[in-house]
């Protein structure tokens, strides 16, 4: 299962010509692998829709997706852990839901398709799975 996070979503609904939106286009066309979208991914996403169409378009297609939603105890816990572990280490995360996220996808064995380097210093220190788009 591949966990879509908002900057490929951002990307694909832009139509910004990226790798990872390119690549999203073609699984969402596929409709091979499982698509899995982040409850506060969901959130984001369509809360930078200016058109009324355009929101109800975009969620339209958004909760065909499994929603899998970020909290609980001890998901919340061990992404604090993870925070903390890449702080240690020097590693500066801009966005602690990226740690979240990237937190939920090791504990789920979901890869991740990004457009994000936060992911990517994540991955560097972290058996985080990121899908490569190129």
């Amino acid at each position: 299962m591949i966990f879509v996070d908002s900057s490929v979503w951002i990307d694909y609904f832009n139509e910004h010509d990226t790798p990872s939106a390119r690549l999203l286009d073609q699984l969402l066309d596929e409709g091979e692998r499982t698509l899995v979208i982040g409850d506060l991914v969901l959130m984001e996403v369509l809360q930078g829709f200016r058109l009324d169409k355009d929101f109800a378009a975009a969620r339209r297609l958004l909760m065909l997706l499994e929603i899998y939603v970020l909290d609980g105890e001890q998901l919340v816990v061990r992404a604090a852990e993870n925070y903390r572990l890449l702080r240690k280490k020097g590693v500066t995360i801009v966005s602690s839901i990226d740690v979240l996220i990237a937190t939920c996808c090791m504990a789920q064995d979901f890869e991740l398709l990004h457009n994000d380097g936060d992911f990517e210093r994540i991955g560097q220190h972290l058996p985080l799975k990121i899908v490569q788009s190129t």
